[in-house]
């Protein structure tokens, strides 16, 4: 087992067996079956705390304010919601329904944003109703149509706007979020973002409050949060210039890395804050302009690490390769209906065998799903013992973002459980689809 990939409560014992958070992840995949995905609740909510105490020294050396917000696309549930309330975080969401649990789990509407580059009248209606804190809007129509809501409302929307500043930064292209042929925010570039400012302060249905800005996602380089921080500051100094009107807030996104595999690489908070700051100080000391109350938007860098999936292996075939030797495949329950990442954007993963010792020499090995897809990869290249057999428990690592938020029902896979353990003790966060759920949806011929 690679210590730095699993959450910091996953053990080994004498039989080989794993355990997360003092369970035992045999009677985790017993009580709950497999595939489950598993989180490290002290994992998740230390690294969330990290966040937070990170950058609030590191920005507070400056005489600076940040908020964290929790990107729940990465994991929501209303638990999880409550866990970041608990632990002094905001929460961005990305939809009605990510809104709705982030106020079920507890979430003070005051310190949730919403996202979205296509936010329905519904959405705009009930973040305003419910009084968010900010709206993120992402093109003219949004300011257009917002403005409108809320006067005929008789409200006011504290609204951001979401600056395209042409850094391009993360792994693969589509979770690259700031170069300027793709669908999310307004161009620094072209002027389009200095534009929308403008029509929001003269928006007598909007309160602007600053910019926003998300220039991808899994990114190491501190280089490109730094340069996309100077572009940022230097928009907000211009509006100064323009119009007298020191925007009061900064959000500078997330999209920070984690460590997939054990050669992987990772961005530590204190990293990312510390580097950050001295950015937003080289910036100022650069562009003018007073210091902003700035916010950042870490999901996967909290959630990521701390979960984990467990499969059940069905069949194992060994398969001679064209340029020789060999690979065994090793087939679980479950596939890219849980985990669409490694299909979509070739995400590299690890695994281990979790319910036993084994003293087989390893194995060049694919993990692959039960789909009828021969794209349905779970990890596509590790080592595992030649003896993996049927009914042992596989576990792979950091999948706590994106796993279940992007599971799906493709064959008519029923969705896993989300359980969370703490001190040997574990809890429901979400259950397990039921042939009654698919039956429910299924509108039956007369």
């Amino acid at each position: 087992m690679s210590a730095p990939v699993f959450s910091r409560t996953v053990t080994r014992g004498d039989d080989g067996a794993l355990s997360v958070g003092g369970a035992d992840v045999r009677e985790l995949a017993g009580q709950y079956g497999t595939p489950l995905y598993v989180i490290d609740e002290a994992d998740m909510r230390a690294r969330a705390c990290a966040f937070r105490d990170e950058f609030t020294a590191a920005f507070g050396r400056h005489g600076a304010k940040v908020d964290v917000y929790y990107a729940s696309k990465a994991f929501l549930s209303s638990k999880v919601a409550r866990w970041m309330r608990a632990d002094d975080l905001c929460m961005d969401v990305a939809s009605g329904g990510e809104l709705e649990l982030a106020l079920r789990g507890g979430m003070p509407p005051q310190h949730i944003g919403l996202h979205g580059n296509n936010k329905s009248d519904a959405e705009l209606r009930r973040a305003l109703e419910v009084g968010v804190g900010r709206i993120i809007v992402d093109s003219f129509t949004e300011i257009e149509t917002l403005d409108a809501i809320a006067r005929e409302m008789g409200a006011t929307a504290p609204v951001l706007v979401r600056v395209t500043t042409g850094v391009h930064a993360g792994g693969h292209e589509y979770i690259a979020t700031s170069h300027e042929d793709q669908k999310f925010g307004l161009s620094l570039a072209s002027g389009a973002a200095f534009e929308a400012l403008v029509a929001c302060h003269d928006a007598e249905g909007l309160d602007l409050r600053g910019i926003h800005t998300h220039i991808g996602s899994q990114i190491l380089s501190l280089e490109a949060f730094q340069e996309s921080a100077e572009r940022m500051l230097g928009l907000r100094a211009a509006f100064f210039a323009e119009l007298g009107v020191d925007l009061p807030e900064v959000d500078l996104g997330g999209g920070y890395a984690i460590r997939y595999t054990p050669h992987g690489e990772e961005l530590s908070p204190h990293d990312a804050a510390y580097g950050m700051a001295e950015a937003v100080a080289a910036a100022i000391a650069k562009v003018g302009g007073t210091w902003p109350h700035l916010s950042i938007e870490p999901g996967r860098a909290i959630a990521g690490p701390a979960g984990l999936t467990l499969y059940r292996v069905g069949v194992v075939k060994h398969v001679s390769l064209d340029e020789g030797g060999e690979r065994q495949y090793v087939a679980v329950d479950g596939g890219m209906s849980d985990n669409m990442r490694t299909v979509t954007y070739g995400a590299e993963y690890t695994a281990t065998v979790a319910s036993r010792l084994s003293e087989a020499e390893p194995a060049l090995s694919r993990v692959v799903g039960k789909h009828c897809e021969s794209g349905d990869i779970v990890v596509r290249d590790v080592d595992l013992p030649h003896d993996v057999a049927r009914g042992d428990l596989l576990a792979v690592p950091a999948t706590g973002a994106y796993g279940r938020s992007m599971a799906n029902n493709y064959n008519a896979a029923l969705r896993p459980a989300v359980v969370s353990v703490r001190d040997g003790e574990s809890t429901v966060h979400i259950r397990r689809d039921t042939l009654e759920d698919l039956f429910s949806w299924d509108v039956a011929p007369d």
